[in-house]
């Protein structure tokens, strides 16, 4: 492979020229092979020197293209030298392509977005979820709205994306969109995601997100007290529909399971664990993480009411688990009845149980992170909160030990009654 090139300017004649300005051509060559380039400048032939291949003259306008033509024999320069350090091949047409921008296709965000979507779509269910590429399709649709609104076009040349592009668009989203600062951070993230794929194309050179600093913060994970769980689990409910969502919420509340894995569990999933007891043996829906669960009383008379329901029995299912649309429908009703004034999702089941269940009660959060499938204790930590009666009863424990510090000993105490 050479590394050798030769760079020369020469004027072409045109067809059917008879006298003026002739165009300036660059000539360059590699292992006898020549390409030419057009320079974009003109010059008259009396004022060129075909020795020296250069303009002639020392009036204003010839040192600047004197000047111009100086700077493109640079570029070249540097064209070659970043070839040869990324040994790849060169020849006067690769050098030309890179000098006219030509070396590397152009290639579409849009189409690159859409492309990846369609990857996704076909691997739903080995390694995609369908509320993964149904927020991913959302995200199409904003940068499309971005893009016509603000550039008035219908798709951009990934290289034209830079950093302003990616700050406008947070800015479109939490503006125009009206989208929260947690939406906007998904919708972010996602183009993050795009423009990655781009990257290692190197269809993108520099990332635009280099400089760019997601700023939403994590929300407060809101739940139920142990006195509105208890409220909850000791209502009776004489409307079936409302007593079957509220025990699978309860049973939820006792487990950490989300919606998703509670649709899924079967009774296979429920087995002897170590300790001789039931446990719920099952990976999580969201992360496909394992997660083991020791069943608790209150969970185990639940299932146990509803092994021989005919609805769960004849799918194998433990529990007869409706819509999300319409769970949470009930839900509401049920928050209404027992007088519970916040909003009531099913969302709130891991969280009370990462809360009011567990580390109220002193369960270590290493211990409830690996019961709720999370692969990082900094996940949990969002779900679970300290509540006052755990902080009360760490600093009861500190009190008790300080005293003991503080307490006499027992040669202290006769020395002390010897003294009196």
């Amino acid at each position: 492979m050479s590394t050798n090139y030769s760079l020369l300017f020469y004027l072409k004649k045109p067809k059917n020229y008879v006298s003026g300005l002739k165009p300036i051509y660059m000539r360059i060559t590699v292992d006898g092979i020549p390409k030419e380039v057009s320079t974009g400048r003109e010059c008259y032939p009396s004022k060129w020197n075909s020795k020296a291949n250069r303009v002639k003259c020392t009036t204003e306008a010839v040192k600047t293209l004197k000047s111009y033509l100086d700077t493109l024999v640079t570029k070249i320069s540097t064209i070659h030298t970043a070839m040869t350090a990324a040994a790849e091949e060169i020849t006067a047409e690769s050098i030309k392509l890179k000098y006219q921008g030509k070396d590397t296709k152009c290639k579409n965000f849009l189409d690159v977005f859409r492309e990846y979507n369609m990857q996704m779509e076909a691997l739903l269910g080995n390694g995609f979820k369908p509320n993964t590429l149904k927020g991913y399709k959302t995200s199409l649709l904003h940068v499309c709205g971005y893009l016509e609104k603000e550039f008035r076009l219908a798709d951009i040349d990934t290289r034209k994306i830079d950093h302003a592009f990616v700050t406008g668009y947070e800015f479109f989203l939490r503006a125009t969109m009206g989208c929260s600062a947690v939406s906007a951070a998904k919708y972010m993230k996602h183009l993050r995601k795009i423009i990655k794929v781009c990257i290692a194309h190197r269809w993108i050179t520099d990332d635009p997100f280099a400089f760019y600093k997601i700023k939403a913060k994590a929300k407060e994970k809101e739940f139920l007290t142990d006195a509105e769980l208890r409220r909850i689990e000791e209502k009776n409910f004489k409307i079936p529909r409302l007593a079957h969502v509220r025990d699978i919420f309860v049973f939820c509340c006792y487990t950490g399971l989300s919606y998703a894995d509670v649709k899924k569990l079967k009774w296979i999933d429920i087995s002897e664990g170590v300790d001789g007891k039931l446990w719920i043996f099952t990976s999580r829906e969201k992360t496909e993480t394992s997660s083991n669960i020791p069943l608790l009383p209150k969970a185990l008379e639940i299932i146990e009411r509803y092994r021989d329901y005919p609805p769960c029995k004849a799918k194998d299912m433990v529990l007869p688990v409706l819509s999300n649309q319409k769970m949470n429908s009930y839900l509401k009703e049920i928050a209404d009845v027992c007088e519970i004034t916040k909003e009531l999702t099913f969302h709130k089941s891991p969280h009370t149980f990462a809360t009011s269940v567990t580390l109220a009660n002193s369960v270590p959060i290493e211990t409830v992170s690996k019961m709720l499938g999370h692969t990082d204790i900094k996940t949990t930590q969002h779900y679970a909160k300290l509540l006052d009666n755990r902080i009360a009863i760490d600093m009861e424990k500190l009190e008790r030990r300080i005293e003991n510090k503080t307490a006499p000993t027992g040669h202290a105490k006769i020395a002390a009654l010897w003294a009196t």
